[in-house]
């Protein structure tokens, strides 16, 4: 838009200009009828009792507000536009077609065609980053002979065998002995405020047992194991409903993505998953992966207690994952969030076909 100072001196210079017309051309009507004291003639003239000076006054004014709204809605659909391909290129929406269209009037603007100059070159710049992180994501690191992802399986499967072995049974045996004591309590027919501290120590126990799955269901091998990326998900999906108590709803794509980036996306759903189930303590959940326009869109929304997203939470490392794993795929992640309204969680990576081919 015209800023603040241009405003006014737009409209000044115009109202000037015009009133230099008008009188310019007066001035030549009187002369061309020889009237040698025009100036005179021009303050006496009249027409319906009007002086004709506020007939040039007003339409100067007309003219300049004119001239001022064209020039002001011009400008504002430039910048409107402007603003729009920032925000896509901000989301990482770098083949929306928007992109590749010139701004209006910008070829008659010597300013708005270098700043619509410098977005097609911030455009260029940043689909060709995201390509290349996308293939150094796909890419597998090794460390000793080993992929880092091997190395990090392989320790996932011994903590969650050794979790299994000692206290999820240790966990299930005490589950077992207060079912016991229990039914035994109801037998004897003890005072209530002993019978509400069992309850509550039984509540805690399968508080601890579910948290314990949903530890277990993290630590599990991530990898896709030649399944497609729907296929993974929804198999993930139907074994987290069979052990933990949530109400899931699912909305899976079947999407195609090289491989590298697939296995990113698995593992950010599993991570989200983690976090959901260990934190948000919700009662439903909804998962979505879609592809919208140019860009893989996953969303998980669910009804737990939240929290505050514009405060810094220290030791949130799964989140911090995530963040980095989206970064690495030059993707965006945005989080909503507020205390006992849930949290949604929507990541966008954008589908480029230089990384597509190379697969």
């Amino acid at each position: 838009m015209i800023s603040k100072i241009t405003r006014p001196l737009l409209f000044l210079y115009t109202f000037i200009f015009t009133n230099i017309i008008l009188l310019l051309t007066l001035y030549a009507s009187y002369y061309a009828q020889h009237q040698k004291r025009w100036l005179l003639e021009l303050l006496r003239a009249k027409i319906f009792h009007i002086p004709l000076l506020a007939y040039v006054l007003v339409i100067s004014l007309v003219v300049s507000f004119i001239v001022f709204l064209t020039v002001y809605f011009v400008r504002r659909t430039q910048y409107g536009r402007i603003e729009e391909k920032v925000r896509l290129l901000a989301s990482g929406n770098y083949d929306n077609n928007l992109l590749f269209k010139g701004i209006l009037g910008s070829e008659n603007d010597p300013y708005i065609h270098e700043i619509d100059k410098d977005l097609t070159k911030v455009h260029g710049s940043l689909k060709r980053m995201s390509t290349e992180l996308q293939q150094i994501a796909a890419r597998p690191e090794l460390v000793d002979g080993e992929t880092k992802e091997q190395i990090v399986e392989a320790e996932r499967h011994r903590l969650a065998r050794e979790l299994h072995d000692s206290v999820s049974q240790q966990l299930f045996a005490a589950s077992m002995m207060m079912s016991a004591l229990q039914e035994e309590a109801h037998k004897q027919e003890v005072t209530i405020s002993l019978e509400k501290q069992m309850t509550m120590i039984g509540s805690i126990i399968n508080a601890s047992q579910s948290e314990m799955r949903a530890l277990l269901l993290h630590l599990r091998p991530v990898s896709l194991e030649g399944k497609t990326l729907q296929k993974g998900i929804e198999q993930l999906l139907r074994e987290l409903k069979t052990k933990i108590q949530i109400d899931l709803t699912w909305e899976i794509e079947d999407i195609t993505l090289p491989s590298g980036i697939e296995d990113h996306i698995f593992r950010i759903a599993q991570e989200l998953l983690s976090n959901t189930l260990r934190h948000a303590k919700a009662s439903s959940l909804e998962v979505y992966l879609k592809q919208v326009d140019k860009s893989i869109m996953l969303r998980m929304i669910d009804d737990g207690v939240g929290f505050d997203s514009q405060v810094p939470r220290v030791g949130s490392y799964g989140l911090n994952n995530i963040q980095e794993r989206v970064t690495s795929m030059g993707g965006t992640c945005k989080i909503i969030s507020f205390k006992g309204k849930g949290t949604s969680v929507e990541i966008r990576v954008p589908v480029l076909e230089e990384s597509v081919n190379n697969d």
